[in-house]
């Protein structure tokens, strides 16, 4: 079987923990839940999450283990 690495992209990043840490992070008016908008829909953020923006613009929360694991300084 192939084996394949991932191309390195460098990417924004800033981890968020309360409103205002991230433009892209707005609130819920009817839930009062913090949400970013991303290419698949709404998805809620919690304290400690990095919010990604990709090179193409795209933005998305991960969880900061996994970011850990994934991303280094560039």
């Amino acid at each position: 079987m192939a084996q394949y690495r991932k191309k390195p992209v460098v990417i924004e990043a800033t981890q968020w923990f309360k409103m205002g840490d991230h433009a892209a992070v707005l609130n819920n008016a009817w839930h009062n839940r913090p949400y970013i908008k991303t290419f698949e829909g709404h998805h809620l953020v919690t304290s400690g999450e990095w919010i990604i923006t990709e090179e193409n613009g795209n933005v998305y929360a991960c969880e900061p283990d996994i970011f850990e694991m994934t991303y280094e300084a560039a």
